[in-house]
């Protein structure tokens, strides 16, 4: 508690230096006492959370169904017995369409693959398009959009329509998760920000408990229409998918300073509590690309892409093989669906315990440390294992290491960029990076391996002790660093000369702002 106290002292110094540099707002709480203020701050993080948080994993839940859908294929003929593995165990995004089932392994490989290319590429620009656009009106966009996408690929025939269709649909859902991550940092403080990402994300994990199911039932449409079960998987929820993003658009709102559900008092608190965590954004900043060369010429940035590829990668990975241990149990379609439901629960109760613990704590470094270990020490098991139901206790470890370690990645890269472009541009650039790794994922696992997958898991093992863990070590020694530098005064050169707004607009790089670790 002491730590914690020290913490907040520290902050409320910090946020004195930097509400100097910020043009004043009406203080709606004036003449209040500190019990009054604080009771009032917490009823406006309830009413914020009830408004924000729900919907928001309504649309990642959207997102994740669409793949999970895919997984459930009727009439499916596939000779390797891997393939066959991630059928009957209703994988999410690896599937092939029973009139498809003529594709070679290349073919099918480069299918998975050229969705996580468009959808890495596309990224970094969505977030500056939602901060533009407005956030109703960009995620109303996409989800509409890619939902015409995943309805029309009920009528792919060919493997040059399923690249094209796999091509538009990456590059549409592109903008949700980086997009909803950044516009959580816009309402949030970062000591809140955490459980918040943690909830949202937990959702892909949520899906994965009954996704499977949605799609066995739907797929006993087959015929009907003279439409194949797959095909109505595709076409019923991309309708479903576009029906919520259109709702979106009233459903939604923007940033704080136009929330209509919020009171004239709600919304000025709403910015004073953000300037007083030392973040800018609810402020009305014009873009410029200047903004983009700060997120490129920032060390952080390329720590955080380094830290993310290691937890993303494996992500996609732990995905994909977790059924094939589960076939490899002897069960298949709904019983083997069933087993996955405790793996992803124990990922989704960790990810948001995790979540909890470091906004409370403040400290984000020492959270993708121990739990990148614990998801090494899953790995390792698969590894070396050739016992199926031990295999199958490892996927617990990995999905206790891997799942937290998203959203408190993200977190600690939101918590240490600063301004309202440049946040979002390296929180694309950040995520981007990291599913471009899903095309690793896509290949890494391959048929004549099976039913082990050595070189699989020793891949992932390297890009979780690599990259997520000795990342992870890094950046935290760096960052530790650096905020020692600052508090000794070694960085305050960086304002000699400069006004109050030019001060203001150098975000985490002013010589006040200490780094979350």
């Amino acid at each position: 508690m002491s730590a914690i106290k020290d913490s907040e002292k520290a902050a409320l110094e910090e946020a004195e230096n930097y509400n100097q540099y910020q043009d004043p707002i009406r203080d709606p709480d004036e003449g209040k006492s500190d019990e009054e203020r604080a009771e009032l701050d917490r009823q406006l993080v309830r009413k914020l959370d009830w408004r924000l948080i729900p919907w928001l994993c309504v649309l990642y839940l959207a997102s994740f169904l669409d793949h999970i859908g895919n997984a459930k294929i009727l009439g499916l003929q596939a000779q390797d017995p891997y393939i066959t593995a991630l059928v009957n165990a209703n994988v999410s995004d690896f599937w092939i369409l029973d009139d498809l089932h003529h594709m070679t392994s290349g073919q099918y490989n480069a299918a998975l693959s050229i969705f996580f290319v468009s959808y890495s590429v596309f990224e970094p620009i969505s977030n500056i398009l939602l901060k533009k656009l407005r956030p109703r009106i960009w995620f109303t966009i996409i989800m509409v959009v890619w939902g015409i996408c995943m309805t029309f690929m009920g009528f792919v025939k060919n493997w040059s329509g399923l690249m094209a269709a796999r091509w538009w649909l990456g590059l549409w859902e592109a903008g949700l998760f980086p997009g909803v991550n950044y516009y959580l940092s816009c309402w949030y403080k970062r000591s809140e920000f955490g459980i918040r990402a943690a909830i949202f994300f937990s959702a892909a994990a949520v899906s994965g408990s009954f996704g499977g199911l949605l799609a066995a039932a739907i797929g006993n449409m087959d015929g009907i229409g003279g439409l194949h079960g797959w095909a109505w998987i595709f076409i019923l929820e991309g309708i479903a998918t576009a029906l919520i993003g259109l709702a979106s658009y009233f459903i939604l709102v923007d940033f704080p300073d136009e929330a209509h559900f919020l009171t004239e008092d709600e919304r000025l608190r709403v910015i004073r509590r953000l300037r007083a965590d030392n973040q800018a954004s609810a402020n009305h900043e014009a873009f410029q690309f200047k903004y983009v060369k700060q997120g490129l010429s920032d060390w952080k940035t390329y720590m955080g892409m380094i830290m993310y590829m290691g937890v993303d990668g494996a992500l996609y990975a732990f995905s994909l093989f977790l059924p094939t241990i589960i076939n490899n149990l002897g069960y298949k379609a709904t019983k083997a669906q069933l087993l996955t439901v405790p793996v992803y629960a124990i990922a989704c109760v960790f990810t948001i315990f995790v979540g909890f613990l470091a906004d409370r704590m403040r400290k984000r470094g020492i959270f993708n440390i121990g739990f990148g270990l614990i998801a090494v020490a899953g790995y390792a098991i698969l590894l070396g294992s050739k016992n199926y139901k031990l295999s199958y206790a490892a996927t617990y470890l990995a999905a206790m290491g891997v799942y937290p370690c998203i959203a408190n990645t993200i977190t600690w890269v939101s918590n240490n960029s600063e301004g309202v472009y440049k946040r979002g541009f390296v929180l694309g650039l950040v995520i981007g990076w990291g599913n471009l790794n899903g095309v690793m994922s896509s290949n890494v696992y391959q048929g004549p391996d099976s039913p082990w997958y050595r070189p699989g898991h020793l891949v992932v093992l390297i890009y979780l002790a690599a990259c997520l863990v000795g990342g992870s070590i890094l950046n935290y020694v760096l960052l530790i660093r650096e905020n020692a530098k600052r508090r000794r005064g070694d960085r305050d050169h960086w304002i000699s000369g400069l006004d109050e707004s030019e001060i203001a607009d150098r975000g985490d790089m002013r010589p006040d702002f200490i780094y979350t670790l």
